[in-house]
């Protein structure tokens, strides 16, 4: 890519002075040469100096049964920096204990990426081309729009 059409500053911020293009993508490569796409810099969680990737939580959330859909991001916190929050919609909206998914979390995570807040959600917010709005979690969040479920 040459640049963005009538965009310096934009061009500046991803293409560096070498040429290359900066997409923001996460992966890792296999020994023959295949990229695998593990999730995007925007949406890594900086918890106590430590990078935690949504997708590796959301991939073991979507291991368990009751979980249909999730999205897990970072709240701003005052110790840690950040936090990890997991929003959730089950399987025809039958109930589910946090307790649960924090067990099933801890069976297969490391402590430190195990959500300390969840968040049962009816739907998600969306983009026009399906994608969650992940940021809109953290925002409706931050505003008070999540009620605690054990509250």
């Amino acid at each position: 890519m040459i640049g963005y059409h009538a965009n310096e500053t934009a061009t500046a911020e991803t293409v560096d002075v070498d040429g290359w293009l900066h997409t923001g993508d996460l992966g890792v490569m296999d020994t023959r040469g295949y990229v695998r796409i593990t999730g995007r810099v925007k949406e890594m969680i900086v918890r106590g100096g430590e990078n935690h990737f949504p997708a590796e939580i959301e991939n073991v959330m979507l291991e368990h049964p009751d979980i249909a859909e999730v999205a897990v991001v970072g709240l701003p916190d005052e110790k840690w920096g950040e936090i990890i929050a997991c929003f959730f919609r089950t399987e025809e909206n039958c109930p589910v204990e946090t307790h649960e998914l924090h067990s099933h979390c801890r069976a297969n995570l490391s402590p430190q990426k195990t959500p300390s807040v969840w968040r049962r959600v009816e739907n998600f917010p969306m983009t026009g081309s399906g994608k969650v709005q992940k940021f809109a979690l953290r925002d409706g969040f931050i505003a008070g729009d999540y009620e605690d479920p054990t509250s």
